[in-house]
């Protein structure tokens, strides 16, 4: 029996975008679909006003992610992006905003009680700082760890690792080793035109062959009536294996047919007493007893 929801199965983003643009007025810098969602990009200072207007006028209930993004190029080098979901109108879609190290970003721990622990984790791995988060610390690096890991030009070597020793029963510090070679990121796509060559390229200056070898008749490539002649002769003519067994050897005797078998006796046919001949019955023979010495 299907079940009936008042919720669509898709979000709709017809009109969408029109009706949150609206709705936000001044706060909005840019507005498009990405991805089969909706991206707003707000600016930094009003993302709590965003968020609440999102939450209490369109219905978007659940804060389901903050995610940061690092892009070193830039002056405002962090995105926070906020993933928003309303189980109203099953529709999800996207806000974000710029930041730098010394910009914070208005906590929505006001909002969400779970935004506290999202903003630590950007916190964490990028260092983007949130104004009024009552607990902003550290939250899967070490205590006294330095450095932020998902920063695009975090160093991979000259650090330690903390971890649970099964082997000591304790927990231990130890290099960093890494399972793959070092990668230096340039941020740009070979597509794009990369100052190195990467490894295949160097093929394609390959000059052409200037004098391309061609077969303009049959006389280059073998063909011709003098090999038409010989397609049919067996390659094989003339070997030993050949020679020894003849054009055609005769077929083996059959072995199921038995007429000077006696005719089988009884009415099963499923049993050894059925499918054997009947023989006379031997004469048990009493077995030979020691005759006892004469006194």
């Amino acid at each position: 029996m299907a079940t009936l929801h008042s919720a669509p199965r898709f979000t709709q983003l017809d009109g969408l975008k029109d009706t949150l643009a609206n709705a936000l007025g001044g706060h909005l810098l840019e507005a498009h679909e990405e991805h089969g969602e909706l991206l707003l990009t707000v600016k930094r200072d009003s993302i709590e006003d965003v968020l609440r207007i999102l939450r209490d006028d369109h219905k978007y209930q659940q804060l389901m992610e903050i995610a940061g993004v690092d892009y070193p190029s830039r002056a405002e080098r962090f995105e926070v992006v906020y993933m928003l979901l309303s189980l109203t109108t099953n529709s999800r879609i996207m806000i974000k905003c710029s930041a730098a190290e010394d910009t914070p970003v208005p906590t929505v721990t006001t909002l969400w009680p779970n935004a506290g622990w999202l903003e630590r984790e950007v916190f964490d791995m990028y260092g983007v700082l949130f104004a009024g988060n009552p607990d902003l610390r550290r939250i899967l690096t070490d205590y006294g760890f330095e450095g932020h890991p998902f920063r695009k030009d975090f160093p991979l070597t000259g650090y330690h690792e903390l971890r649970y020793s099964e082997d000591e029963k304790r927990v231990v510090y130890e290099p960093v080793e890494l399972a793959q070679d070092l990668r230096q990121f340039d941020f740009m796509s070979p597509w794009e035109g990369a100052d190195y060559v990467l490894p295949g390229d160097e093929k394609a200056e390959t000059p052409p062959v200037a004098d391309p070898k061609t077969t303009e008749k049959p006389s280059d490539t073998g063909a011709g009536e003098k090999t038409d002649k010989h397609a049919a002769d067996k390659v094989s003519a003339g070997a030993p294996a050949e020679e020894d067994g003849g054009d055609e050897a005769p077929a083996p005797e059959p072995t199921e047919d038995q007429p000077a078998r006696a005719k089988r006796q009884g009415k099963t046919t499923d049993t050894a007493s059925a499918t054997e001949p009947k023989t006379k019955a031997r004469a048990k023979r009493k077995p030979a007893t020691k005759k006892k010495d004469a006194e």
